[in-house]
This record gives C-alpha cells, sequence and structure tokens, in this order.
C-alpha cells in the first residue's frame, strides 16, 4: 500500500559537482532536487505555474490547503482581498501596494492588466488562452486595484491564479519566445541567480514583500530519466525527487516518501480515422472490458484510483458515484457482437472489411505511460482487439492524433471543475489545444450540458448539471479513463518544519509535493 508519510523535509545535500557553491559541506540553508522537466521556460503566460504555485512569481490568488483531500481554498496573494462583486459578472480586487518585482520595478494594476491581455491574446499563443476563456476582461480601477470582468456567473477565483509578470516585459511575439522564459521577473519570494540546461539556482529575495524565506537556496538538477533520478536521492546527491509509484518503494530505507492525492488522470484517446474507435459501442466496450483495479494494483502499486470520467470524488456533490463502468468483459464481447465486429480467422474482430486494431502512443521518456499502454493493450487482446503500443517523441505525438490512440494525462486545472471538464468533453473548441479531446467524439447532448453548467455560480444546480454530465458520458464515452494517480515523491529528513501538501494537478515535478510551498519552511 502507499506509504503517506508526511515528514519533515529539509535542505542539506550532498555537494553537486557543479552547482553547489565552494567546496566541504552545503550550506545548511540550501536544498537540492532533482528535476525531470526541462529546465527554464519561467513565463507564466505559457502555463508556468498556472495554478499559483511558482517560487518566481504569484498570481492575485493562490491556493491553500492543510491537507490533499479536497479542492484547496484560493487566498489572496497579490490582491490584498478577496474578489467582492460589484455588478454582474463584475469583481472588484484590491490590490497589495508593498510589492515589487524582483527587477525592483513596482507592481500595480498596470501589471495584471497587461498579463490577462497577453493571455488572451491570439498573436501571443499562449499555451493556456482557452484556461481564462472564462474572463472577459481584467481593467484597472487605478493603479491600486482591478475590475475583473467574466464572460460567466461562475466562480471567478480559479481563473485568477496566473502569475502576473512585469508590463514591460510583455512583449509583441508568441510567449515562447519570450525573454522571461529564461529571465524570469516576478514578485515571488525567490529570484533565479543562475541557469544551464543541467542546472537552475533559486535564492531567496532580501527585498521580498513577504517574510523572508529561510530556505535561502534551491538547486534544481535536471534529471530526466527516472531511474537516474531514484539511484541521485539514494546516493545522497540530491534532497528530493519525484518518482514513478513502481521506483518509489525502492529507495533506500533512509529516504522518506509521501504520495500526495492529485486530480491528474490517465486515459486512452481515441483517433476518427480508424474505424474501429471512431464506433461509439466499440468505445463503450472498452471502458466495460477493462478491469480499472486490476491496473491500479499491478501498474501505479496503489498509489491512485479509478478513473471513469475527468471528474474525481474531491468534487463532492459534482460527483456522480454512479457514473462508473463495472468490469464485466462478457458484456464487453456482446456490444462488439452487436455492433458486428466478429472475430476474425485470427481472432482480431472485424467488420466490412475494417479490422479491431489501432497503434496506441506514448511519451519514450515516461515510464509510467508505458506501463499503462502495455497493460491496456493486453487487457483488450481477449476482446479480439489487437493494440501495437509505442514510444515516441511528443513532436510526433501532435501530429498522430487522427489515426492513433495515445496515452494522454490531464487535469491540469483541477481547482475549477469547469476548466477542469470542458475542453476534455467538449466538441473541440477555436484555439484549443489538440490534446483538448483529440478525436473530436462527443456524447449527443453533452455540448449543451457542458455549456449550460459553466455559465452557472457555484451551487447545487451546477452539482446537478455536472452528475448529469458525467452519466451522459458514460453512456457513449469518448476515451477510456484509466486512473487518478497519488503523485510520489521521495525526500531526505533534515530537520525543516514544512507545509502539508494539497490536491495538485496534472503537473508533478518538484515544484509540487514536499516542495509546493518552499518558502513558508521554517526550522
Amino acid at each position: 500500500m502507499p506509504r503517506r508519510t508526511l515528514g519533515i523535509l529539509a535542505a542539506t545535500a550532498a555537494l553537486l559537482a557543479a552547482g553547489c557553491a565552494g567546496a566541504g559541506e552545503p550550506p545548511a540553508d540550501q536544498i537540492v532536487l532533482a528535476e525531470g522537466y526541462d529546465l527554464g521556460a519561467y513565463n507564466p503566460v505559457n502555463g508556468y505555474g498556472e495554478q499559483g504555485v511558482s517560487p518566481l512569481y504569484e498570481g492575485l490568488l493562490r491556493p491553500a490547503a492543510d491537507n490533499d483531500d479536497r479542492i484547496p481554498d484560493l487566498v489572496p496573494a497579490l490582491a490584498a482581498e478577496a474578489p467582492e462583486q460589484v455588478g454582474p459578472r463584475r469583481w472588484r480586487l484590491p490590490l497589495r501596494s508593498d510589492v515589487t518585482f524582483s527587477d525592483g520595478t513596482p507592481f500595480d494594476s498596470a501589471d495584471v492588466v497587461a498579463t490577462y491581455a497577453a493571455l488572451k491574446d491570439p498573436a501571443v499563443a499562449s499555451e493556456i488562452s482557452t484556461n481564462v476563456a472564462a474572463v472577459a476582461q481584467v481593467a484597472a480601477d487605478g493603479p491600486d486595484a482591478v475590475i475583473v470582468t467574466m464572460h460567466t456567473d461562475a466562480n471567478p477565483e480559479p481563473y485568477l491564479l496566473a502569475g502576473i509578470v512585469p508590463s514591460e516585459k510583455v512583449e509583441a511575439k508568441p510567449a515562447a519566445d519570450w525573454a522571461l522564459n529564461t529571465a524570469p521577473v516576478g514578485t515571488g519570494p525567490y529570484v533565479l541567480e543562475s541557469l544551464r540546461p543541467d542546472q537552475a539556482v533559486l535564492v531567496a529575495r532580501d527585498d521580498y514583500w513577504g517574510q523572508r524565506a529561510q530556505v535561502a537556496r534551491i538547486v534544481y538538477v535536471h534529471t530526466p530519466d527516472d531511474n537516474a533520478r531514484a539511484q541521485r536521492i539514494s546516493a545522497g546527491e540530491v534532497d528530493g525527487v519525484n518518482l514513478p509509484p513502481k521506483l518509489i518503494d525502492s529507495l533506500n530505507d533512509d529516504v522518506k516518501t509521501v504520495a500526495v492525492k492529485s486530480a491528474d488522470w490517465r486515459a486512452v484517446s481515441f483517433p476518427a480515422g480508424n474505424a474501429f474507435t471512431a464506433d461509439p459501442q466499440a468505445r463503450l466496450a472498452m471502458n466495460v472490458g477493462i478491469d480499472r483495479a486490476a491496473l491500479i494494483r499491478d501498474v501505479v502499486a496503489g498509489y491512485g484510483r479509478p478513473a471513469h470520467t475527468p471528474v474525481a470524488d474531491v468534487y463532492g456533490a459534482a460527483y456522480n458515484p454512479q457514473a462508473t463502468f463495472d468490469f464485466d468483459p462478457e458484456r464487453a464481447g456482446e456490444l462488439l457482437d452487436t455492433a458486428g465486429w466478429r472475430p476474425g480467422p485470427d481472432g482480431i474482430r472485424e467488420k466490412d472489411g475494417a479490422r479491431a486494431e489501432f497503434e496506441l502512443l506514448y511519451n519514450a521518456a515516461d515510464t509510467l505511460r508505458r506501463d499503462l499502454a502495455v497493460a491496456f493493450a493486453a487487457a483488450v487482446k481477449p476482446l479480439g482487439i489487437a493494440v501495437q503500443t509505442r514510444g515516441t517523441s511528443w513532436d510526433e505525438i501532435d501530429t498522430s492524433f487522427e489515426d492513433s490512440a495515445v496515452l494522454l494525462g490531464g487535469g491540469s486545472t483541477p481547482y475549477s471543475i469547469d476548466a477542469q471538464v470542458y475542453d476534455t468533453l467538449h466538441t473541440r473548441v477555436p484555439d484549443s489545444s489538440p490534446y483538448s479531446n483529440p478525436g473530436n467524439f462527443t456524447a449527443p447532448g453533452l455540448d449543451d450540458l457542458l455549456d449550460q453548467a459553466r455559465q452557472l455560480p457555484d451551487g447545487a444546480a451546477k452539482d446537478e448539471l455536472y452528475r448529469q454530465i458525467q452519466a451522459t458520458y458514460v453512456a457513449r464515452p469518448t476515451s477510456v479513463f484509466l486512473t487518478f494517480l497519488d503523485h510520489t515523491y521521495g525526500y531526505r529528513d533534515l530537520g525543516w518544519n514544512q507545509s502539508a501538501p494539497i490536491l495538485e494537478p496534472h503537473s508533478h515535478g518538484v515544484s509540487w509535493g514536499p516542495w509546493w510551498h518552499l518558502s513558508a519552511w521554517t526550522r
């Protein structure tokens, strides 16, 4: 079973050859983390820290919770107070007046306006533009407040987490090319001291508007290989790592572990260009032919929960516990028979000259996606379905959705159920990511329900619509959702008092886990 040891983290680390200053013992106020993601891309307008968790930037609001069993509260960060409704779909936020950016320039409403304008500007091509689609406008109300106007009656708070950048740093070109990616300027408690492809060093700001962080120095060491990260922490070279579930329990006894609950799902998306996967009955059959409990036991080592839709049980009354697929391989076979998919000479089902076979792609660097893809292929083989799994690059996957299935992950915006669900289940909308409903399949009536739900404020009516959405989806599914993951981390206990982890989004590098709020750690 997962070990949920929360313990105490610490900062002392073994000295790394090319990264920590000086010889001898490393500083006691330093922590070294092995990061699987590429270093750089520190631009919140392109998605960095989009859920309000970043050592470099802050949003108007930030998440706060004392555990990972619920959606976090969203509390003021750069805003001085919680949003106040001042009219239909209009909310006012006063801003803190004592804040400066890490380059010494003062923070005011112009920076907030410029950041949100850039997020929504097609020329900027932000990767998270659709995540703030519900925001119609952010306008200044003098230098010390902003007015947020929404397209819907939904709570604006989940859309106010993006890191704010100086208005002077906004550029009239795609955000992926901005200087902020490698030279970040934010209001957060840390500033980037140095950046190399293999290492990034952050140091605590002496001029931070809040309390100066006691963890004075964070060293991120780029270590993309899962096994290499496990080896580095076992050898004492780093203080913390994120690891796939099957590796987390292989660590030395002196490395503590924690499993953090998330709304991060894994699913198989299907291509519209394949006759078998384009058949709604075939997709339904694959959903009832998968033993999700066995996947969680055998592939994610118990660190997860079954996923049937993108809505997890953390959404409380909006979650529909009846909207699930019972494992029933006999029914799966009957569904395929009724739909005309009959076993051919080699046991693979056929219909009108087409075969029940397809390619399933996964990112080759991700061992968990590989294991889930292989397990999925093995699970549907007894149903007469042939699945060829293949690891490849995201560049190839980006151009292959029409003809190949993909082992996808999602749940990047869990603090808004609207943002969490809409792009995943709705018919593709303009400017949406190619990873949003790649096959563009939609159950009858589902688009209308999704459109209605995101227009409503939080409450019973919205919850009821989301329960209907889940029931409508499972009657005619577009994908096979497999599991919600618990993110698993290893760390060394060297004497810090830390913040308890919170419910996490899809992102799960070492900016999350035990280290999501490093600036609050104390001795």
